[in-house]
Parts: structure tokens; sequence; C-alpha cells
């Protein structure tokens, strides 16, 4: 396949990288633990830890765990908003060979039981506001080693204690649990500082994370991520910053929940690989709090979806920031609208916002807009370095469509993933070979590639509305609408009609109350062709969405 994309590439950007650079995850982790051991390497809640501190409580963590009886293997999910405790308990599983489980805080009692089951969960390290759910599937699971942890329990014996006070007994947010057989994270540091621990001797195969899909189109599956997947997505994602970031020397914004395979990568690993620092964000819906953070800290690269940006550029106290160092924002996980990302640009002046996309199963970065300013706006931008992408037919997998047309997007790459963990069929649906044996990621999602091999989405095959035997495609509704200047947030679904099969249907957020639905038929009526203009509008205060900040259509739907 002629590679297109590559005289768009930025000068220091490579065509390729060498996913087999390293045998294992750990051996890079480790590379630039050691490397950059005296950077700054995490910050939380005004407290900021090295990577050397990290490290050290690192192996403390993998001793304690080995003491425990886990070994390589063996599967432990770790279930954490944004805190120290994170990378921690990351780099020491990693180090044992334990198989990470991330999973939503946030989930339910039969999500979190259905996920626990079905990777094989043996241990699970828990932010105690969430134990009393543990507490009560704990019985049906397989788990066996419990670590409980406060949100304070690493900012430092006085303001630790005195943030699990108030976390406790102000804000009420731990409900009572019984979980006998728990140690408590700082316990089990403690434990272990003295301990030790083999060294993991692992393969490039191997699986090292088990990253479940979110679910909102059925059960939850989870993407075998293996070591060479993810070091290989390390080095793509380095290899697009090229000489645009300074080792050592960078300062990410971190909103997204690392357990979200976005952050997780691009956040958590690739900033430990130039030796930047993260400063996490337990919680970013708490803009008084994301705001202090940036004020407290010369920020330099974020990364963000499409809500959050929005909201940011809503709120006033976000154009009194100094943006002077900030240099690298990655947008993702859902289509960057054009008026949002057009508002930021000219709030910050300096930042725009780069879009980049990917799946849980791609590690998850397949594409992106340049680094350098070159990228545009509207796209997802082109296949990364040793990344392939091409556009099929939505009916035949196998049929390249020609560029210009429509199709499903598939991705090669040694970043896809082995497979979904025991699901063989399902596998089969989402991976097809070519005639030369090349494996190639089914995505779901409808683009189109340009004769510069740009990329832009139209929509999920799935979210598709079918009006009178005409496609139409719920982004493009969105992207009207979002361009209205009394709208905040819109939401297109496909609703059932008697006349035409579906119907548009559209939710609104309002950004002026005056707002009417007469008023958005008619700006659709101005932009949009007939079938495409909603039929039933219907306003909300707000929209529900992940934890990321992606809207669930499906909730809509339903």
């Amino acid at each position: 396949m002629e590679r297109i994309w590559l005289k768009n590439y930025p000068k220091a950007m490579p065509a390729d990288i060498d996913p087999d650079a390293y045998a294992q995850l750990v051996d890079m982790i480790d590379e630039s633990l050691a490397k950059f051991a005296d950077r700054p390497g995490y910050a939380c809640m005004g407290k900021t830890i090295t990577f050397r501190e990290a490290s050290e409580k690192a192996d403390a963590l993998a001793a304690f765990l080995y003491e425990a009886g886990l070994r390589p293997g063996d599967r432990m999910a770790i279930m954490l908003p944004n805190l120290l405790q994170y990378p921690i308990a990351l780099f020491a599983c990693l180090r044992l060979g334990l198989v990470v489980v991330n999973t939503n805080p946030l989930y339910t009692e039969r999500e979190m039981k259905h996920q626990f089951n079905d990777s094989g969960a043996k241990a699970i390290l828990i932010a105690e506001n969430f134990a009393l759910h543990l507490e009560k599937i704990l019985p049906d699971t397989g788990i066996k080693t419990i670590l409980v942890t406060g949100i304070g329990d690493q900012l430092g014996a006085l303001k630790g204690w005195i943030t699990n006070l108030v976390v406790r007994h102000v804000k009420k947010m731990v409900p009572a649990y019984h979980l006998p057989s728990a140690v408590r994270f700082n316990e089990a540091l403690a434990k272990g500082k003295n301990g030790s621990f083999p060294r993991v001797q692992g393969n490039p195969d191997d699986t090292v994370v088990l990253q479940y899909t979110g679910g909102t189109t059925g059960v939850a599956k989870g993407a075998e991520l293996t070591n060479r997947n993810l070091v290989a997505n390390m080095l793509q994602v380095r290899g697009c910053m090229a000489d645009i970031v300074q080792e050592g020397h960078e300062v990410m914004l971190t909103p997204l929940p690392m357990y979200h395979i976005f952050s997780f990568t691009v956040n958590c690993l690739c900033m430990l690989r130039i030796g930047g620092m993260n400063v996490l964000v337990p919680n970013p819906r708490d803009q008084k709090a994301l705001l202090k953070d940036m004020r407290a800290h010369p920020i330099s690269m974020m990364t963000g979806v499409n809500t959050l940006f929005n909201a940011l550029n809503n709120n006033p106290e976000f154009a009194k920031l100094d943006f002077s160092t900030w240099k690298l924002i990655s947008g993702g996980a859902m289509a960057i609208q054009k008026p949002v990302a057009d508002k930021w640009l000219s709030i910050t002046q300096r930042a725009p916002i780069c879009e980049g996309y990917g799946m849980t199963e791609s590690s998850p970065v397949a594409t992106t807009n340049p680094f350098d300013g070159s990228g545009r706006v509207g796209t997802i931008g082109v296949p990364i370095p040793s990344t392939l992408v091409r556009i099929c037919s939505e009916t035949d997998p196998q049929r390249e469509m020609p560029l210009g047309e429509r199709g499903e997007i598939q991705i090669n790459g040694p970043q896809v993933m082995k497979g979904y963990y025991n699901r063989p069929d399902e596998t089969a649906l989402a991976i097809v070979f070519d005639a030369d044996g090349q494996k190639w990621l089914r995505t779901g999602d409808v683009g189109i590639m340009d004769g510069d091999g740009f990329i832009k989405i139209v929509d999920r095959l799935k979210d598709m509305i079918l009006v009178s035997g005409f496609n139409v495609y719920p982004n493009e509704i969105e992207d009207v609408l979002a361009a209205h200047p009394k709208v905040l947030e819109v939401a297109a679904v496909g609703v059932p009609d008697a006349n035409s099969g579906e119907a548009p249907k559209v939710f609104v957020v309002k950004r002026d109350p005056s707002l009417t639905t007469e008023e958005l038929i008619a700006f659709c009526k101005e932009n949009l062709t007939g079938y495409k203009i909603p039929k039933h509008v219907e306003f909300r205060d707000e929209l529900p969405k992940t934890p990321v900040g992606k809207i669930l259509r499906r909730a809509l739907r339903e």
C-alpha cells in the first residue's frame, strides 16, 4: 500500500518505529524511570513525587503482592480515579508480571462483577469510596487479595489525614463497608519495603493489560493488549511528538482518567517516555480545581475530549489563564466539533486542538493531526508511524474503496490487539486478514480518506440513521447545531417513525434559555437537506456521558 500521507509528516517525524526495540513494556518503563529518576513525575492535589519515588514505592508494592501469593499471569484490577497510587500500582503489576485490569471506579456492582469474573481477577486495588460495591459482590468473584486506599493516602501524613477526614466525614463520600481481609495501601507499601520479588521475564506477545471496551454496545469485552502493542504505541506517539517536545521538561495536564485507554497510553506511558510530569486531576468535572491545577503548573501539554474543551471554552476564568507555555493539545475519544476547536484557538491563541483517533483495540492511537500546526480541523489526521489505514466497503470488509469515497475505517499496525479475551467469535468479527495475511482491525467507524491521506470520520456504522432509505449520520447534524450560538451541547439519534422507518431526533442543552424548537429547526433548514432535519427536538439540562465525557447516544435512544 502506498502511504500517501507521509508527505504531510513534519520533518522530524519518522515513517516507522521498531516495535521490537524492547521485549517487554516494563523494560521500557524501567529504563525511563531510571533515566529521569530525579525529575518530578506526578503531581496530584498539591503533592508531587519524583520518578524515583514512584519506582521505589512500586518495588515495595510488588514485593507485598508477591508475598501475598500473586504470580506472573495473574490478573489484578486497579479501580482508582487519577491519584498518585495509580502509577505506583501499575509499575508494581508490570514488574511482577501481573495482567492489569483497568476498571472504571464508577461501575455499578453488576458491571464490576462481570469484569472481574470475565477477566479472572485475583486481586484488586480499590478506592475506599467504592469499597461497599466490592463488599456486595466479593463472594461471587475470584478476588482474594484486596488493597483499599483513601484519596489522601499518598499526599503526606498531615495533608493526607485531613483530606481523608474531609472526604469521609464532611463530604460523606465513603459509605461504610466491611472487608476484613483488606489491607490499606500505605500498609502494603510499609510491609513490602524491605521485601523482594523475582523480576518478570516475559515475551513480546504476552498480554499485559486487559482493557475493557466501554460497554456502550452490549457486554464489555476485554481487549488483550500485549507488550509489543503498548511498546509500539508508546514509540509511535513519541514519534508524532518529534522535536516539538523537550525531554525532561514537559508538564502534561491529565484530566482524563488513566483507567481509560487514551489517558493510559498517551498520558501515563508516553509522558514517562519523555520524562514529562503528569498533573493528575481526580475529578475533571470540578472546574474550580481543574483551573487551580492549570494556574499552579507551567502546563505545556494536555489531552481531552470535546465536552471538556467546550466546558472550558464557556468558563470565563479559563480565558484569564497564561497560555505562554502551552504547546500541544490532543483531542480524541469522540469527534472534536469545529466550533469548539475554533473557539479554543481564539482563546488560547497558541494551542490548537490536534484531533486524533484510535480505539481500545489499537492501544489506542492510530491516526493524528500533525502537532506542528499543519493539521486540518474536522479530520482525525493521518496514520501514525508504522500504521496503515484503509477504507473498505461497509458490506464487504475486504473491498477497498477509492479515495474520496466513504467506507469502514480499518487499521493495520503493531499496536492492534491480540484479540478479545476468551471471545474468539467476537475477535473474528473485529479482525480480518487480507490476501497477504496482514491483520486489519475493523473499527465500525465510517470515514473518508482524501488524496493527502487525511481522514474524516462520518460516523459509527451502528449510529447511522436510515430515513426512507437515505443514510443520515448523527455527527453531521450535531456539527451543524453545535455552531448555533444558543446551543451548548447536542446529540442526535434515530427514533422509529411510521412513515420513514427512522427519523432524526436531537437532544439539546441550551447555552441561551431563549432558544426555541422553531429557531433550531429554522437553523437546520438553512444548513441541512430535508431528510436530515430533526423531526423531534428535546431540551435537557444535561446529556448522559461516560466518565471520560463521551456522550452516550445509546442511553438517549433508550
